[in-house]
């Protein structure tokens, strides 16, 4: 491999003053240290193999924290009042912050102190997790009933029968809706939103930098051992974010200003809302600790050992030509120069910020010509569109339709979803080296696997349980219907209209939303020898005034969770097949100087259609199948029950959706790579590696070198 051409001024074969006191030992004649004192001082953050340790702990904390939103996003929905919409747009402010500054870290490449600059981002990533956590300390306790806080013990009593002289007691949290009120929820909201803004700002330098440091100062045979060790821990991050929702989750979220006389629920009760927060704070810590390092990385270090001798030989020998058949040796002809640069289209270094602005929507068409390239893109749109909503609301969706907790959805999908990703990479990358796969075997490969992915995602429209039959909600218990919310035998009650706090019948297995709406007016509590079970009587609505049992009534095919999963995570590893070979029709799908920008137009495409969209569309489609929405000061909050058919129908249709586009795409991938392979074989009688690696560069007269790795 030839030299890397640096901008303008900064040859890498020139090192500036820091790198100079390591590299005396090379610098003199024989190997011997230099007198120069500086050489003694330590130099431990002088090594590249250091860096590929902080960079994998930095970017595996920093995928923990941005995934760990993801992990509670039910739960600070119960917290907050919000709509599955409302969360996920608030999931996509992540990539809002990422996308509006990642095209201008192409424009500062070398120019900026890079683990500096990944120091900072770090730092701003930790800030913005600890703004996270302030809306929970910023807010009044979390009630689960429609009691004060002060009388938190007798919180059972709210949700009685009582006469419907009590009537005026019951509007009292009504009665705390306020313009104070509702500018402090936005507040609360509006904090989250800048907080996951910050995150995805700070997260912009650190993964472009990191890379490309490693790619510069690592030998040339290790630089692709480093970074696949770099992404290979990296992808651990979301199983750990998931890990640490899960643990985080089976704690009450007040843990910190529990009330005196403790709280009556469970963690298996529809109320229960975990300390979502603590996560933040702990991967905030991982975040901030990791980062320490960077601010003693030099801005450049020596290449490793090997490298250097090696760069030394191999400018020896593309040198030597050069020189051969002209006056002055020492130097290039002004043709040649200017050839070399005009071949360069990462010019950016050498423009300015105005120019590099202008220049880039002429070269985003440029290379958005390349039909290979368009069509591989689009397919890795609908495939991340299909990730991004599956990784924000499949706990959710695993918590509704199946009726487990929180904490078990985060732990099944942490222990299966996660690590069937990574293995699905892994098999792709070892199924394109070891076959030696072309272009033309890289879409057969991506188009077999989407195949495969599609096929084992039917059976899950069939996997799931059915909706809960709730009283005056799905359920209707007079014989005749009536325009009324609910039956007619609670009209006595003074029930409250946003009170919940769910109960079951289990002869019927019918549920009411509160015991007032199931006519009880007294409450039995069972002690048993491992916990206490509380029951209601004298309910009115019951058949025969039958006692009702306290919390949702059990799903009677919560074990089939387990095999849906197993599919999801089976389709994943599918999907994950074409990781690799996609990445590499882009690589071969553009000429060789386009191929940064083509990488850097592929993640911003990745962003803006795919990553900020998908959130927002899957939440909206989660709306449309509920069927009771909680209120809050006469305004829609979070949603309490949905029909448990639609939501599986829309969700996996959704993902089917995604699915079916990225497979098209695939098949136009494989079916241009066929057309031309033909016409190259009818061109030449004999095949040559020349041609083979020429295949997916688009225009006439395109000569062999210019496509050349």
């Amino acid at each position: 491999m030839g030299p890397r051409i640096g901008p303008a001024g900064e040859g890498p074969q020139v090192p500036d003053k820091e790198t100079k006191a390591t590299m005396g030992t090379e610098n003199t004649p024989g190997g011997k240290a230099s007198p120069d004192p500086q050489d003694v001082r330590p130099s431990v953050f002088h090594n590249i193999k250091l860096f590929v340790l902080c960079h994998s702990l930095l970017q595996l904390a920093q995928l923990m924290i941005s995934g760990y939103l993801k992990s509670s996003i039910s739960t600070v929905e119960k917290r907050f009042g919000l709509s599955s919409q409302t969360s996920g747009l608030l999931v996509s402010f992540n990539e809002v912050g990422n996308t509006a500054l990642i095209v201008f870290v192409s424009y500062f490449g070398s120019r900026v102190h890079r683990p500096r600059m990944i120091g900072y981002g770090a730092i701003l990533v930790a800030l913005a997790g600890l703004l996270m956590t302030l809306p929970h300390f910023i807010s009044e306790p979390y009630r689960y009933d429609n009691t004060s806080p002060e009388d938190m013990p007798q919180d059972f009593k709210a949700s009685l029968c009582l006469p419907t002289t009590s009537a005026p007691a019951r509007t009292h949290s009504n009665g705390n809706c306020s313009s104070y009120t509702e500018t402090r929820h936005l507040s609360v909201v509006g904090i989250m939103f800048v907080a996951q803004t910050l995150l995805g700002v700070g997260g912009v330098p650190i993964q472009p930098f990191g890379i490309s440091y490693i790619d510069d100062f690592a030998h040339n045979s290790n630089s692709p051992l480093y970074l696949g060790i770099l992404f290979a821990v990296t992808m651990m991050g979301p199983g750990l974010a998931f890990g640490l929702g899960s643990l985080m989750l089976r704690l009450y979220v007040d843990i910190n200003q529990m009330p005196e006389g403790g709280i009556s629920l469970t963690i298996k009760d529809p109320r229960w809302v975990g300390a979502w927060w603590l996560g933040f704070l702990i991967a905030a810590g991982s975040v901030a600790l990791a980062a320490i390092p960077y601010f003693f990385f030099p801005k450049e270090m020596p290449k490793e050992k090997h490298e250097l001798q090696f760069r030394r030989k191999v400018l020896a020998v593309t040198d030597s030509p050069a020189r051969k058949g002209k006056d002055s040796p020492s130097k290039q002809s002004p043709g040649e120069s200017t050839k070399k640069q005009d071949g360069l289209v990462q010019i950016a270094p050498n423009l300015t910020v105005i120019q590099f602005i202008k220049v880039f929507p002429r070269v985003l068409l440029q290379t958005l010509r390349h039909p290979i390239f368009l069509l591989v893109v689009l397919s890795q749109v609908c495939l991340s569109s299909m990730a991004a909503g599956m990784a924000t609301f499949l706990p959710k969706f695993l918590e509704r339709q199946f009726s487990i907790t929180a904490s078990y959805a985060n732990l099944l999908i942490g222990c299966l979803s996660f690590p069937s990703v990574i293995v699905g990479i892994v098999v792709g990358g070892v199924l394109v080296k070891r076959l030696h796969l072309g272009p033309v075997g890289c879409g057969a490969l991506c188009l077999l696997g989407m195949l495969l992915c599609l096929f084992f995602s039917l059976p899950l429209f069939f996997i799931g349980c059915p909706s809960h039959q709730i009283a005056g909600i799905t359920h209707q218990t007079s014989a005749q219907p009536g325009p009324e919310l609910f039956p007619s035998c609670m009209e006595v009650c003074s029930c409250p209209s946003d009170g919940f706090n769910p109960v079951c019948d289990p002869s019927t297995r019918v549920e009411y939303i509160t015991p007032c709406h199931a006519g009880c007016s007294s409450r039995v509590v069972q002690d048993a020898l491992d916990k206490s079970q509380v029951f209601y009587t004298n309910c009115s609505c019951v058949a025969e005034g039958n006692p009702v049992m306290a919390g949702s009534c059990d799903s009677t095919c919560s074990h089939l969770v387990v095999p849906f999963l197993l599919l999801v995570s089976l389709g994943s590893a599918l999907a994950c097949l074409t990781h690799t070979p996609s990445f590499m029709l882009i690589l071969r799908g553009v000429k060789k100087e386009d191929k940064t920008l083509a990488v850097g137009i592929q993640f911003m495409f990745l962003r803006i259609l795919a990553w900020m969209p998908s959130p927002v569309i899957h939440g909206s489609a989660i709306d449309t199948t509920c069927v009771h929405w909680a209120l809050s000061c006469g305004r829609r909050a979070v949603c309490r029950y949905y029909n448990n058919d639609l939501l599986r129908n829309r969700f996996i249709g959704l993902q089917f959706f995604f699915k079916t586009g990225s497979v098209i795409c695939f098949a136009l991938v494989l079916a241009i790579l066929r057309q031309q392979d033909k016409e190259a074989r009818t061109k030449e009688s004999r095949s040559s590696p020349a041609v083979e690696q020429q295949l997916l560069v688009s225009g006439p007269g395109k000569k062999p070198e210019d496509s050349r790795v």
